[in-house]
């Protein structure tokens, strides 16, 4: 049986990285940390636009009727709903978005894209994609990929919803 961090009490002698684990680590806090700048700045140069800002935009223009609700949106977005509600604030000022009720349950807001708000993510997703490219995606082998998409699902780091 192996054990995890999880299944280590306090008492239990700590299990040190050794050096491939080290390695390994060390290469997935430099994705975690140093990869979203990369993909944020040409989108901030070009666009005006954040890396969230942008994935709010794109997960609704992908959306069915281009609504989504609220939490769900945030969830995609990788974001609270706070920081959620005010993008969408500045959006409906921009006349990018606009918030009402759920029909089928007013408990719940929609977010939808206007007109003007899906041209701006179209406007911004070439630029998105270049990033992706350039920062990643052309630097990896079909290999690379594959073996990428599976440790984030081992991970359990990538929503089924975003597949």
């Amino acid at each position: 049986m192996s054990t995890t961090a999880n299944d280590q009490g306090p008492d239990e002698p700590v299990r040190w990285l050794d050096p491939a684990e080290k390695e390994a680590w060390t290469g997935l806090v430099s994705l975690v940390y140093l990869l979203p700048e990369r993909l944020e700045a040409p989108l901030q140069r070009e666009c005006g636009m954040s890396l969230f800002e942008y994935l709010v935009l794109s997960h609704v223009s992908e959306a069915p009727e281009r609504r989504l609700r609220m939490s769900e949106l945030a969830f995609l977005a990788n974001g609270s709903l706070s920081r959620l509600s005010n993008v969408v604030k500045r959006f409906e000022r921009r006349g990018w978005m606009e918030r009402s009720p759920d029909p089928a349950d007013g408990r719940y807001t929609l977010a939808a894209l206007t007109e003007d708000g899906y041209a701006a993510v179209v406007a911004a997703a070439p630029v998105h994609v270049r990033a992706v490219r350039e920062a990643a995606l052309d630097r990896l082998d079909a290999g690379d990929r594959a073996a990428l998409a599976r440790v984030a699902e081992k991970l359990r780091v990538r929503p089924v919803d975003l597949a």
